[in-house]
């Protein structure tokens, strides 16, 4: 049963409500009070004196393997990580073992999840087994609970089958998340430029990803129905869709910190914690990300969270798998962004909370009266080293292993219920 909760002092920003004030926060029954509600004697406190109280942050963009690869990661383990991230809500990514492409497996993903640390919205395969093929059944899948269709990890090369995709989807209110990639040209194992020809790697050129972009825009402007662009790592993408939003075609973009924090600099010594797809970019492509964030290109900082096990990640580099963890370094890495002076406070939460809600459809980024008390407390001045002792996911494969951050979550609440703690409360 949730708990009365008076969170004080704290710098409270909602976007969505056009809320930035210093002072306190009221949750009474997991919900949000109105200003001025008596607080009961039996409410606990919270002292956020020097934080941000904001509306709990949604992860749009996560593998939690379960089911299928419970080594890497299953629900429980993922939604741990998430809330030690400061994310309330995620969105899991169909890729797993069997694809979840029927009601049976929305529906234990949803059934396994009551018991996790953070809300799961499931996304469905767009295709049957995620082969490309035929389409999934979208109205039995929204039934079940999915709230977007996506083959991400790989992408739909059949372009009448993307075109139907969109127009079916839109149908039921499902939100298409493209995996944009031309299988022809994305045959390397790293970013094809300077540093792949120097460590003998086969490059994987730009124009992977926005081909396949350029199409999916095309699509969308044809059908009058929306995109959403996942883990966009090149400038030409970022033009892209910059360009399409404009004449306003309905596509929406999310980026992930890897690719506004890190470039392909990393792979330097076979580093196959710095193997994912896309792969990191150059720092032209960097800057660019970084541009789209701060002028309102993209709607969503994911994190693309892929949990790997050393099994598939101390291997030959060209053998190791693709992706990091992303979850616990999310939030630190976005906010370097705004000591930088790229973004300020209010841009970060839409990028981290707000925007992919409003993308997804989701009851979620609000700190509205009444609405369901999903809270994120952030101290934007914690300092700390990232260590393997330190991570909650059940995979340790990132990049930023060592690194010394800035800022974390300290409270995280679902519901009005403590899912993760730094406080004393």
């Amino acid at each position: 049963m949730a708990e009365n909760w008076l969170i004080k002092d704290g710098r409270i920003i909602d976007p969505k409500n056009g809320i930035d004030r210093q002072g306190d926060l009221l949750v009474l029954e997991g919900r949000i009070a109105a200003e001025g509600t008596p607080v009961p004697a039996s409410a606990r406190v919270v002292d956020a004196s020097g934080c941000w109280v904001v509306p709990g942050l949604v992860d749009m963009h996560v593998h939690l393997r379960e089911p299928g690869e419970e080594y890497k990661e299953d629900i429980l383990s993922g939604t741990r990580a998430a809330a030690a991230g400061g994310f309330t809500a995620v969105v899991c990514m169909p890729n797993t073992r069997p694809v979840n492409d029927c009601r049976a497996v929305t529906e234990m993903i949803l059934e396994r999840a009551r018991q996790g640390s953070a809300r799961v919205y499931p996304v469905a395969a767009i295709s049957q087994g995620s082969r490309g093929e035929r389409l999934a059944e979208f109205g039995e899948l929204k039934k079940a609970g999915a709230v977007g269709v996506s083959d991400d990890g790989l992408p739909v090369r059949d372009s009448q089958l993307m075109r139907r995709a969109m127009e079916y989807a839109g149908d039921f209110g499902l939100t298409v998340i493209s995996h944009c990639e031309e299988p022809s040209l994305a045959t390397g194992v790293m970013n094809e430029g300077e540093v792949a020809t120097r460590l003998g790697l086969k490059g994987i050129p730009a124009a992977a990803e926005s081909i396949m972009v350029y199409r999916d825009i095309a699509l969308a402007e044809q059908t009058g129905r929306k995109v959403h662009i996942a883990h966009v790592s090149t400038a030409m993408s970022v033009e892209l869709i910059r360009s399409a939003r404009a004449r306003g075609v309905r596509v929406s973009a999310e980026t992930t910190p890897h690719y506004f924090t890190l470039t392909d600099e990393a792979v330097e010594g076979y580093n196959t914690l710095a193997k994912m797809n896309p792969p990191l970019r150059t720092e032209a492509d960097r800057q660019a990300i970084r541009q789209a964030l701060a002028d309102g290109t993209f709607d969503a900082i994911a994190t693309d969270h892929a949990p790997h096990s050393v099994l598939e990640k101390e291997v030959e580099f060209d053998l190791a798998a693709n992706g990091i963890i992303g979850l616990e370094t999310s939030l630190p890495l976005a906010l370097a962004l705004v000591r930088e002076g790229l973004i300020d406070p209010r841009r970060l939460v839409e990028l981290m909370s707000t925007g992919p809600a409003a993308v997804l459809g989701l009851s979620a980024g609000s700190l509205a009266a009444g609405a369901a008390a999903d809270i994120t407390v952030i101290d934007p001045e914690a300092i700390f080293t990232y260590t393997e002792d330190q991570v909650v996911s059940r995979s340790r494969n990132s990049p930023f292993l060592g690194w010394r951050l800035q800022g974390r979550a300290v409270l995280t609440m679902v519901d009005g219920r403590v899912t993760f703690s730094r406080l004393e409360t």
